[in-house]
């Protein structure tokens, strides 16, 4: 299964893409993490329910700077191409 997140609150130039790289290659997720232009940190996810769970519990709590102040989700489809990997990409 796949998720979309959409983080908002002090989550730009605090660590928060590193932080959620390293968070994702633990659970053996798939995807990517990047920074919008609003300010906001958008995380596309694949893995299992249980590990897309964690996932999103450690997107509320953030890197030791940051401010999580939201976490919204929506189901997104599957997308191969991130198959096998966890990917920083650059600002949308």
């Amino acid at each position: 299964m796949a998720r979309r997140y959409y983080v908002s609150g002090r989550v730009q130039g605090v660590g928060y893409r590193v932080y959620v790289e390293r968070v994702a290659e633990k659970l053996a997720l798939h995807g990517y993490v990047r920074n919008r232009r609003d300010g906001t940190v958008e995380v596309f996810a694949m893995g299992t329910a249980e590990k897309l769970g964690e996932l999103r519990a450690a997107l509320r709590k953030g890197p030791m700077m940051a401010r999580v102040e939201n976490v919204a989700e929506e189901p997104e489809p599957v997308r191969p191409k991130y198959a096998g990997q966890f990917v920083v990409e650059m600002t949308e």
